[in-house]
């Protein structure tokens, strides 16, 4: 079994003609690879916003959230400073009014 030769002068020719129509063409490719990529991410962005949370992955996070819990010295103490303080009442009774304020 022989080898072929490889003839190097073929070779750069078909790949310079191989160059040049897709020179030619490089704006339509360009145009067809954002068209493609654009409609991936839209695919992409459709198929993920659909996705809805497992029930496991609910219940964990829901165990991982912490509940607030204030301490009785600290709410008894609130109490006493809203008794004594005409100002401070009034502010408590502004906050429960609109708390977003």
């Amino acid at each position: 079994m022989t080898i072929p030769k490889i003839d190097k002068q073929l070779i750069t020719d078909k790949t310079s003609t191989v160059v040049d129509y897709i020179h030619h063409y490089s704006f339509v490719l360009f145009l067809t690879f954002l068209a493609c990529l654009y409609g991936f991410v839209l695919f992409r962005i459709n198929s993920l916003s659909n996705v809805q949370p497992s029930d496991t992955a609910v219940s964990s996070q829901v165990k991982a959230a912490a509940i607030p819990k204030l301490d009785q010295n600290v709410i008894n103490q609130l109490q006493s400073l809203q008794d004594n303080s005409v100002g401070v009442k009034a502010l408590f009774n502004e906050a429960r009014s609109n708390p977003f304020q």
